[in-house]
């Protein structure tokens, strides 16, 4: 005859794998809410609204806090844009947008910078640009109060064109392949006038970089 144990075999544990089709001894625990839950479920806790720098709208926006807007006023010769990029480049810092034209004295132009200046500090921008000779002033206009305009030129379908003239367009010239409107406005403006176009037959766009001037007091 078999013999039998001085004592009792001890039950499974309710944290071992149970037999197929059998229930565990006690209920799995919750997932934590910030754990990516079963497919279908939905988390413990709503979703935090992307930040302003990961989803923007037409171009990735960065956030404000990371993008610089500056004033340069620089010699007017063939190596001056040159070399400003590459002082940007060197510290990694990224142009956004960028427009350059004749200053108020000859021999001077003016530049318009807007540049993402990553995780280094805000002001490492300016101090990289001031170093260089050709540079005679720098002024960072991102916290003012300042006029600021961009220009889009674009080649629509002439069916679609009366939508784009409500919203400020002007006609400039009229061909059997579409009609070449203008449109100016701030950022916010570009981006939605940006975004008809792309609903209304549009054949060619070109967009300019930024033109800022401070507001008077």
């Amino acid at each position: 005859m078999p013999e039998t144990l001085d004592m009792p075999l001890r039950p499974a544990s309710p944290a071992t794998s149970p037999l197929r089709g059998e229930e565990l001894a006690h209920p799995l625990r919750p997932a934590s809410p910030g754990t990516s839950p079963p497919r279908g479920e939905e988390l413990g806790h709503p979703l935090r609204p992307a930040s302003p720098a990961t989803s923007p709208r037409n171009g990735e926006e960065l956030a404000p806090s990371r993008v610089r807007v500056l004033s340069i006023v620089v010699e007017d010769s063939p190596h001056t844009l040159t070399k400003l990029a590459g002082a940007i480049r060197r510290r990694g810092f990224h142009v956004r947008g960028i427009s350059v034209g004749p200053g108020r004295q000859p021999g001077l132009s003016r530049i318009t910078l807007e540049v993402d200046h990553g995780h280094a500090e805000a002001d490492q921008v300016r101090k990289q640009i001031e170093r260089l000779v050709e540079v005679h002033e720098v002024e960072d206009l991102t916290d003012d109060d300042v006029h600021s305009r961009e220009l889009v030129v674009a080649k629509v379908d002439t069916s679609e064109l009366a939508r784009l003239l409500q919203r400020g367009a002007r006609v400039i010239s009229s061909a059997s392949d579409g009609t070449t409107v203008e449109f100016s406005g701030n950022r916010d403006e570009i981006f939605d006038f940006i975004e008809e176009l792309g609903r209304h037959g549009i054949v060619d766009v070109v967009r300019s970089g930024p033109v800022v001037m401070r507001r008077g007091a």
